[in-house]
């Protein structure tokens, strides 16, 4: 017999902490376990983190295991990388633990058809496309590893390097694990891995999967059936061993953070893992985010650019449209003269058009142009959004829906105005102008209201769909063969979103949008529509200087202080009473500010008070700006804190979240 301690499957932040058991000598760390635990009736659930332990304590009071799940069992860089987690973003131990593991108590049967064979040999690669791949695969081979930033223009061939690497470390008798920043992007490269590597080789993992379905898919790639795993975000967690290869495509995407608990990034994630393994981590996109180029830069990354296309495909032409022109000449609808007039030549050459607008819904606000009320959550405080389909005004940030008013709530008036443009309005519009093409919109809306996202992708890719509207979910690298025109309605909607990330997320979408246009050859158009023509980023995005706009980028966010020179550090502090929030918030503050380590140039922000959310809880937070390589130090002050705060029994909660979108 042997101690080891325990982590408890608990979500109580009492618990948060290690339980010393007797066990066997075979146990290890990461082996799934019941124990028995304070006075219950029925063990519960829990994993080693640490065994042949020396007890601090009287050794008679410890309690033995009640039992050992060895086919749920996780492995000891499974349980480090959990509490590395800890350390870096704050998270519970049993939050990162259970990202790796998996729910259900009943596998999905497998479907009897047989499995599909290899079908797709590859193609001969383009030097931009050899290059890349041999120097991944040479670090695949050395064992050694290695992190890269592949810079590729759209269509420049990214997923054929990524199975060539996949491919070196499958015939090395390793593992693969491939992101993409949505499912139904997931789902269609999962289709070229199959091709290539056969059905049984596959296994994806995602939320949309029931859990049955999850757990087989889960138990199949423990086991070692399934040596590539193909997956969104959570998918960095696959239960895989010996990886040699982890691939984050369109790295540049914002859903790669997870913004919901456990909060952390998953390309830091990815990189512990491959180099705990030797694995090589590959960063994919077109668009690089500021950090990760600037890490490529200084040499965290080696960066590897792919400038051309494939398959003799060019790149589109790009234009901009001054809608105050429209206006001014008496168009005030959200489709402007030159963008209609595109639209019907490119229906006559029989190619499909894509409208991109980075908005859902059908009106962007509802107000009274008598006395200025506009219509907002009353949990949020956000400005609610008219969805024509639903016929109710819907809250972006927490999903409430509420009735439309007869009358304006202030002041009485029955004349309610809706106004600006979602894709609902947009698709509305485009049906109307062509009402014999085949028109679909694909936003979260379609999405959420139980319409099968892979059909209407491969309706579009089999010519069914003539025009599809949608938000960003088309940028984020989904193939599309036949699109002669792109029409990006409002462009320089994301500039005005208060994030110090606007405008590498406009210039990011407009690039990425306007990629989905001419993969077959010939020329194609991409015609950018803005109520800011001047603005440089949407000049930079339209020409494609990635270069300059970066320089211009990096250098605001030095004199300002943001990533990558900083790592911003969100505190809040939820309570029932606001005065009890506020009061932590500024302890906590006066706290950081008085420490000795504090870095030259952090910035700690003062506290402010936030709106009540639909759990009702006041909120008060305030923004750490911590310098490169302070990290560590605020995360471990927080736990203190927090540690501290449970033991008084506070009437207060406080979390982070490091660099949050």
């Amino acid at each position: 017999m042997q101690y080891i301690d325990v982590v408890i499957d608990n979500k109580s932040v009492y618990t948060d902490t290690f339980y010393t058991y007797s066990a066997p000598d075979g146990i290890k760390a990461g082996a799934k376990l019941t124990v028995p635990f304070a006075g219950r009736k029925r063990p519960v659930d829990a994993y080693c983190v640490r065994a042949g332990v020396k007890p601090s304590f009287d050794e008679s009071k410890i309690k033995e295991i009640v039992s050992y799940d060895s086919e749920r069992s996780l492995t000891e860089e499974m349980v480090g990388t959990a509490v590395w987690m800890r350390k870096r973003y704050g998270t519970k131990y049993i939050d990162g633990l259970k990202m790796f593991a998996v729910q259900g108590s009943r596998e999905a049967k497998r479907k009897e058809a047989a499995e599909d064979a290899p079908s797709d040999p590859g193609y001969e690669l383009s030097p931009g496309q050899k290059n890349a791949a041999d120097r991944i695969c040479a670090a695949v081979g050395s064992g050694k590893g290695g992190a890269f930033l592949i810079k590729g223009v759209t269509n420049s061939g990214k997923t054929e390097v990524y199975m060539k690497a996949a491919e070196k470390a499958l015939s090395a008798g390793r593992t693969v694990i491939v992101l993409l920043p949505e499912i139904a992007l997931a789902e269609q490269v999962a289709d070229r891995f199959r091709a290539r590597f056969g059905s049984g080789m596959i296994a994806t993992l995602h939320s949309r999967l029931k859990t049955s379905q999850r757990l087989r898919e889960w138990l199949r790639i423990r086991r070692g059936e399934a040596r590539i795993v193909i997956g969104a975000r959570t998918s960095v967690f696959a239960p895989l061993e010996d990886i040699g290869l982890i691939v984050i495509d369109e790295e540049h995407e914002s859903t790669y953070k997870s913004d919901h608990n456990p909060k952390y990034e998953t390309i830091d994630v990815a990189y512990r893992r491959a180099s705990y393994h030797g694995a090589a981590l590959v960063l994919g996109s077109a668009t690089p985010s500021i950090v990760s180029y600037y890490r490529a830069k200084t040499g965290v990354y080696e960066l590897l650019e792919m400038d051309e296309r494939i398959g003799g495909s060019l790149m589109p032409e790009l234009g901009i449209t001054d809608m105050r022109k429209e206006a001014s000449s008496g168009n005030f609808g959200v489709i402007s003269r030159e963008l209609a007039a595109k639209t019907g030549e490119a229906l006559r050459r029989k190619e499909q058009v894509i409208y991109f607008l980075n908005r859902r819904g059908f009106s962007t606000q509802i107000l009274c142009p008598d006395c200025g009320y506009k219509m907002s959550c009353p949990d949020c405080g956000i400005t609610l959004t008219y969805h024509k389909s639903s016929n109710a005004a819907v809250c972006h940030y927490c999903g409430r829906k509420f009735p439309l008013p007869g009358n304006c709530p202030d002041c009485g008036s029955r004349f309610m105005k809706y106004v600006g443009a979602g894709t609902e309005k947009v698709e509305e519009e485009v049906s109307r102008i062509w009402p014999d093409a085949a028109v679909a919109r694909f936003d979260i809306d379609t999405v959420s209201s139980g319409t099968d996202p892979s059909k209407i992708i491969k309706d579009f890719q089999n010519g069914k769909t003539d025009i599809l509207v949608g938000t960003q979910i088309l940028a984020k690298g989904l193939d599309f063969r036949n699109v002669g025109l792109v029409g990006i309605i409002n462009a320089d909607v994301s500039l005005n979103i208060p994030d110090y990330r606007s405008s590498e997320r406009t210039f990011q979408l407009i690039t990425q949008v306007a990629g989905r246009a001419g993969r077959t050859g010939g020329r194609s158009q991409v015609l950018i529509q803005t109520y800011d023509p001047e603005s440089d980023i949407i000049k930079e995005a339209a020409e494609g200087s990635y270069e300059e706009f970066y320089d211009a980028e990096l250098l605001h966010r030095r004199i300002m202080n943001y990533p990558p020179y900083s790592d911003i550090i969100s505190v809040v502090f939820s309570a029932d009473k606001e005065e009890d929030a506020m009061s932590y918030a500024g302890t906590f503050r006066r706290r950081l500010t008085e420490l000795r380590f504090a870095p030259e140039g952090a910035q700690i922000l003062r506290p402010r008070a936030e709106d009540r959310r639909t759990d009702g809880r006041a909120r008060a937070g305030f923004i750490i700006k911590a310098p490169q390589g302070s990290r560590a130090g605020y995360i471990a002050e927080y736990m203190r804190f927090r540690d501290r705060m449970i033991e008084m029994k506070a009437p207060a909660f406080i979390e982070i979240d490091v660099n949050p979108y």
